[in-house]
Formats: structure tokens, sequence, C-alpha cells
């Protein structure tokens, strides 16, 4: 396994990490830490989850993989959706409790979705709170966990909160959040990213995606998770691991590879595009909406439509409400003024798209 220090912690950690949201097992805790305790068996050495990851009953998973771990081997990394210092306390005790440890390396202030809810989490005391509990020793290091685009997401981290972020990252959606990853990197954070592999679509569509893999790549996964990891500014690549073997396969992209060049990466972002014809690539420039629309959000929901091999819709439902907290009725704002198409550099069809996705509520 390969080791990357978080940021300016001193802390060093595990390219690839362990997510505690996919387990295929879920249901059955022993037999789901037995994927946790796989990662760790590999080298994984961060282990991330959250109240209410698979039905509530992550993080009793990860607690039972972590009671087999030597202790001072591994760091964990939880989060709270709490807006204020009451919840926040709640949340982080009862984190304590299920993953039985002393206090939690890196907690999240998690989900912050726009910038309207990092102020009212700002506001309602909520970081003031978790600054409390590591001065108390129950928190090493606060951190933030974020869907929002780069520039809005760069403007937290520059206020200076956080030592680290943990924000959405991968060969399909790059563009959204290359602002806030060069801007952590400039500032010395650490930056762990979550769905490197496109939320699943990836490896679930690999034939779809074999531009992804260049001479020296076994898969289009492989490639997905070097591409997030050769950057320097990028500390770890959080996969949520379903099963032992998809443990394996993320550790064996990693072992004993030689990281790309910056030019191979550059090279990459460039040849992506033209394999994402009809999709959208996340660049912005259909921005702003005169009726405050969030198009990047909305199309990005409608790449997963294009990917989906069963509910197309509820691809769509469920990317817009897991990833950017949005309904499809939201995409009801638009006007159909046009601005956006005339900006959008792959010519999509937003305006017909959006009608599409808004008629979803309908059915």
């Amino acid at each position: 396994m390969w080791y990357k220090q978080y940021g300016k912690t001193g802390k060093k950690v595990s390219v690839i990490a362990c997510g505690g949201m996919r387990f295929a097992d879920y249901k059955d805790i022993d037999k789901a830490a037995e994927v946790v305790m796989r990662a760790y068996q590999r080298g994984v050495n961060y282990f991330d989850t959250a109240p209410g990851y698979q039905e509530d009953k992550s993080e009793d998973i990860v607690g039972a993989a972590l009671r087999q771990m030597k202790p001072g081997t591994f760091y964990t990394s939880t989060k709270t959706f709490g807006g204020n210092e009451a919840d926040l306390r709640k949340d982080l005790e009862r984190s304590l409790k299920r993953l039985g440890v002393e206090r939690i390396d890196f907690y999240h202030i998690w989900c912050i979705l726009n910038p309207d809810a990092w102020r009212k989490r700002f506001d309602g005391g909520a970081v003031a709170a978790a600054f409390k509990a590591k001065a108390e020793g129950l928190i090493s290091h606060v951190v933030v966990s974020s869907h929002m685009p780069g520039q809005q997401l760069k403007g937290v981290l520059k206020e200076g909160q956080f030592e680290g972020v943990t924000l959405g990252y991968s060969a399909i959606d790059f563009p959204y959040r290359q602002e806030a990853v060069d801007a952590a990197g400039e500032m010395g954070l650490g930056v762990v990213t979550m769905n490197p592999l496109g939320g699943g679509l990836i490896p679930r569509h690999a034939e779809r995606f074999a531009f992804l893999k260049g001479p020296a790549d076994p898969s289009p996964v492989a490639a997905a998770l070097r591409f997030n990891v050769s950057q320097p500014a990028i500390t770890a690549a959080l996969v949520g691991f379903s099963t032992t073997q998809h443990v394996d396969e993320a550790c064996d992209a990693i072992d004993n590879f030689q990281p790309y060049s910056a030019q191979h990466i550059e090279t990459m972002r460039k040849n992506f595009a033209p394999n994402f014809q009809g999709f959208c690539t996340g660049c912005g420039y259909c921005l702003p909406c005169p009726k405050d629309v969030a198009i990047p959000s909305m199309m990005d929901a409608y790449n997963h439509k294009l990917l989906a091999s069963g509910d197309a819709e509820d691809a769509i439902v469920q990317r817009l409400a897991w990833h950017w907290g949005l309904k499809p009725e939201d995409a009801a704002g638009c006007i159909q003024c046009g601005a956006c198409e005339k900006q959008c550099t792959q010519h999509l069809p937003i305006i017909e798209r959006l009608k599409e996705i808004a008629a979803i509520q309908k059915k």
C-alpha cells in the first residue's frame, strides 16, 4: 500500500480509503465487518463511515472491525449533521460508542450543500462545538464533507476552519470540483475524494469507460483510481467496498504502481471530454441561471440516467437526493430563456433535459 501525508496533520493515510456505505451484506454486521478487515489486511488504514449509512448500521459494522485491529494502526472518520452544539455532541458521543474508540481522528461537518447551509452550521454553533470537543480530546481533526461546486467550496475552505476536506471527484465529474482540489492543495489541507469511481458507474459500465484505460492500466477501475491518487493535492480515494473482491481489485490497482506524471494526468483530462459525447462535464459555463436553477447538478444527475441499466428515472432521483440535496421538481424553475444552452461547451439540450427531470414528479 502507498501512503500520503494528510495535509499538515502529521498523519500518513493509505491512498485507498475504506468507505462504509456500500456493504453488500450490511444487515449481517459480522459479515460486512469482514470486508473492512480485508481492507485493513491489505494495508488500508483510513476507515470512513457516518450515522445513517446502510440503514444506520455502518458505524456498528466499522466498529466491529476496528475492535479487531491493533490500536494505533488505523484512523477513524465519521460525520455529523448536527447544526448546533447539542446535536453535534449527541452525534459525536453515539459515534464514539458505536466505533468503540476514545477519539475520532477525522470528524466531518457533513453534507454542506451550498453556502447558506454552511453559514447555518457555522452560525448555529456546530463548528464551535466541534472545536470544543477537539480541545477535550474527543476529536483529533475537524474537517468538512461537501458536494458544493468547486468555486463555492473553495470559498468555505478559504475561511480557514478546517484541516481537510472530503469531496466528490472522479474521472466523470472532476471539473465540478477541480478548483476546490487545487485550493486545498495550495492551503496544505488533506483531500479525500468520495465517489472516485463515479458512485459505482465506472465498474458497473466498464466497457463504456474503456477509454480511461491506458496501456499500463489493467482496467478502467484501476485507471480511475490511479487518476485520483496520482494527483499531489489528493490524499486518498475513498472507495465504498461492497465485497472483499472489490477491496482486492482497488488495492491491486495501487500496489507497485508508480504515480502518473503531471503531463499524463493533464493528457487524461483532455482526452476524457471527447469520450463523453452527450454528457455534462461540469464546466459550469451554463451559469448563472436567472432563476437559480442548479443546472450543473441537474445535468450531472442526467448523466446517471444515460448510464443507468435499470430504472433511469430513479437514477436521477437518487443522484439528486443523495449527492446534491435536490428534487426533480427543482428543475421546474427553468423559464427556457436559452442562456445556458448558448454557453454550454457540450452543446447539450439543457432545456429539454430540465423538462424531463421536472416531469418525473408527475409520474
